[in-house]
């Protein structure tokens, strides 16, 4: 059995969990070390089990409980080799712990097997995962800018897609920003619309995907509802029922989500 649940999901903090078997990775350490570490007990799992961090990049919403979690507990780090540079760079000790992926490649951590793909952030070398047990997979794909080919070849087929909804477009530009700070944000090419967040659950439920969720939403230009609905009119759009054919959930941004649990016969959220 595979199973994913987030411990936080949004835009001042990301961090999630996949086990499978007595194989635990975590992804992203966005959040305090002592928030993950609470987080991980109560799922029952001791924060020295971890089998690694995987990061997606270096930006501080993903790493900010990172060297206070690896430094208590050395366990190894794994992403990119331009993200694995910069955190050196930032914490000496880190070198020893690092292990460097390269985008498009895959390696295998106890019951898991973890693959790498590019993702067209802002970030240089951010990366979106795609993580294999049980004969399931589930795909991260957050802080992406816009879809690619290398995307959307990532989330075909998998059994749990979670991605990004952040900006509402509509909402920022009718919201009371500042020019500068609208500009800021409609231009962003680190962070998916919900119009292509659709796009791409809409991608990947036709190659058969029937859990999605969406996270690292931002309380300041988006909100849960309107991100779920604008991924439901896309999907209903193509004939899909997003209340009867598949699962569509939201991940909390502060507070720990629901245990997905990928086994042979269905996805259920406990």
């Amino acid at each position: 059995m595979l199973t994913f649940t987030t411990l936080a999901s949004g835009s001042s903090g990301n961090a999630a969990l996949v086990s499978c078997g007595n194989t635990h990775v975590l992804l992203d350490a966005g959040i305090s070390a002592k928030r993950i570490t609470a987080g991980l007990k109560s799922l029952g799992i001791a924060p020295e089990a971890l089998a690694a961090v995987l990061i997606t990049h270096e930006h501080h919403d993903h790493i900010s409980g990172l060297q206070v979690l690896t430094k208590r507990f050395r366990l190894p780090v794994v992403t990119s080799g331009p993200t694995g540079r910069q955190l050196c760079y930032r914490v000496p000790f880190m070198d020893d712990l690092i292990r460097q992926q390269e985008p498009g490649t895959g390696i295998q951590l106890g019951d898991l097997w973890i693959e790498s793909f590019p993702m067209p952030h802002d970030a240089a070398g951010s990366v979106g995962y795609s993580i294999t047990g049980g004969g399931h997979r589930v795909v991260l794909c957050t802080d992406l800018g816009y879809v690619t080919d290398q995307v959307k070849q990532a989330v075909r087929g998998c059994d749990l897609l979670v991605c990004e909804a952040n900006h509402d477009e509509d909402w920022v530009r009718s919201g009371p920003y500042p020019y500068h700070l609208k500009a800021r944000i409609l231009g962003d090419r680190g962070h998916l619309s919900n119009e292509a967040g659709a796009e791409l659950a809409a991608l990947a439920v036709e190659s058969g995907t029937r859990q999605v969720a969406l996270a690292h939403l931002s309380a300041e230009n988006n909100t849960p509802s309107r991100a779920r609905q604008t991924v439901c009119r896309r999907l209903s759009a193509m004939g899909c029922d997003p209340e009867r054919d598949i699962a569509l959930w939201v991940a909390p941004r502060s507070e720990m989500g629901p245990v997905c649990q990928l086994n042979r016969e269905e996805a259920v959220l406990c």
